[in-house]
């Protein structure tokens, strides 16, 4: 049950975002002066609609996006009306041309940084510097994830860890009240400034009270935490060379330090946090659209019983799914980074120089406009708009390309979908 409602409140902020898109095409279109005649949301036939001054507003029978209508888009434009033809879109200056389109992905992109704005404050955003190497991780900031029990010596054989029973005591981290997602800043009055300064600093105390003092929430604070005598593997050098044996250290417990995958922030702390991953989403966003021709084939052989791969691209009917699953299994920051996610990539990928989408009449202004600056420069006669007639082909071609492309991801969605989550 919780999975198919995660599926449906997926569906509907996509929708909403999609119908806010084009209510940033609407609004903008307006404060211009321009005329809008419709703004719809989804598709098919017509469940209701009203009409407000010069607008129709309505709902459509099949949910899947929406639309507006702003007269004289193109000036081949055959429908408007002779006391609309100054209001026509295409008459306006070309910067106030490019803010109407481009007002709807920039709609995408404030819903995602105002969604990671709550998320960070909230859930905690992902660590996007998770380490993969020893190495990496030693550079990190020092972040901590603790638990309430740690080993005095690691026990040969794996087992779980009780306070008091084989070698387990009370975490000393834990016990002074630090827990996950702590930054450590300093340790006996030594500045630190990554994992590797906490460790070097940890192993150089002797067992015994020491204070530490750490931000949580934006908030610092200090607590004395009792180091305790364990044994612990040495350091190495990043060759692996160095000593082999067991060392008796003051320690935290090394089971109870790491780099954590989500990090929490209070609300001040969290606009800059959330530029810096909504940063990193536009940067894997265009690494993933450069991946695309590659996945395809990975996408048809799932449809013929092969494996999944989890690296290959998902439609809104996928990504609707793994928002039913984070529901289902109580993550909600996996469905809200799903979303903020997806509307970064709907509002890159509607800015792409192409058309029929945003960004290809945005190149078109941008072109009309440089064209007839350089003819001026030159003493020509200016050549006029670009006839989108002579467009259709490529637009065509655009069209049944992002057509059979998105048929094959729901077909995959649907018959071999991306599982994070065993149901």
């Amino acid at each position: 049950m919780l999975y198919w409602l995660g599926v449906a409140g997926f569906a509907l902020t996509i929708l909403i975002s999609v119908s806010l898109h084009e209510a940033g095409h609407m609004i903008t279109a307006k404060r211009f002066g321009m005329k809008v005649t419709r703004y719809f949301v989804g598709f098919g036939p017509t469940i209701f609609s009203f009409r407000r001054g010069e607008t129709e507003y309505g709902l459509k029978a099949i949910p899947l996006g929406g639309f507006c209508k702003i007269v004289g888009m193109t000036p081949q434009d055959d429908d408007v009306e002779p006391e609309d033809q100054p209001r026509a879109m295409w008459r306006f200056p070309v910067w106030k041309r490019t803010i109407v389109m481009s007002a709807g992905s920039i709609t995408h992109f404030l819903l995602a940084l105002a969604a990671a704005w709550v998320v960070a404050f909230t859930l905690g955003l992902p660590n996007t510097h998770f380490p993969t190497t020893n190495a990496d991780e030693a550079k990190q900031k020092a972040y901590v994830t603790v638990s309430d029990c740690t080993w005095i010596t690691i026990p040969t054989t794996q087992q779980d860890c009780v306070p008091g029973q084989n070698g387990g005591i009370t975490g000393p981290a834990y016990a002074a009240g630090i827990r996950d997602g702590d930054l450590i800043t300093n340790v006996g009055g030594t500045p630190i400034a990554t994992y590797g300064d906490l460790t070097g600093a940890i192993r150089s105390l002797p067992a015994g009270k020491v204070d530490f003092e750490f931000v949580r929430d934006g908030v610092t604070k200090t607590v004395q935490v009792d180091l305790v005598t364990a044994n612990r593997a040495p350091l190495t050098d990043e060759d692996g060379s160095g000593p082999t044996s067991e060392v008796s250290v003051g320690a935290l417990g090394w089971d109870n330090v790491g780099v954590p995958g989500t990090i929490k922030y209070n609300a001040a702390s969290a606009v800059p946090a959330t530029f810096n991953y909504g940063w990193f989403i536009v940067e894997n966003t265009f690494k993933s659209l450069g991946k695309i021709p590659s996945k395809v084939p990975a996408l048809w052989h799932s449809l013929t019983g092969s494996e999944r791969d989890p690296d290959t691209p998902i439609s809104v009917v996928g990504a609707s799914r793994l928002g039913g699953e984070a529901i289902e299994h109580g993550v909600p920051e996996l469905f809200l980074n799903i979303f903020i996610t997806l509307n970064i990539f709907i509002g890159i990928f509607n800015l792409l120089p192409l058309l029929p989408l945003d960004g290809g009449h945005i190149a078109i202004a941008w072109f009309e406009r440089a064209r007839s600056w350089l003819y001026g420069r030159l003493r020509k006669p200016d050549p006029g708009r670009v006839d989108y007639y002579k467009l259709m082909p490529i637009t065509y071609a655009v069209i049944l390309i992002g057509g059979a492309f998105t048929l094959l991801t729901v077909t995959a969605d649907i018959v071999n979908p991306i599982q994070i989550f065993n149901r």
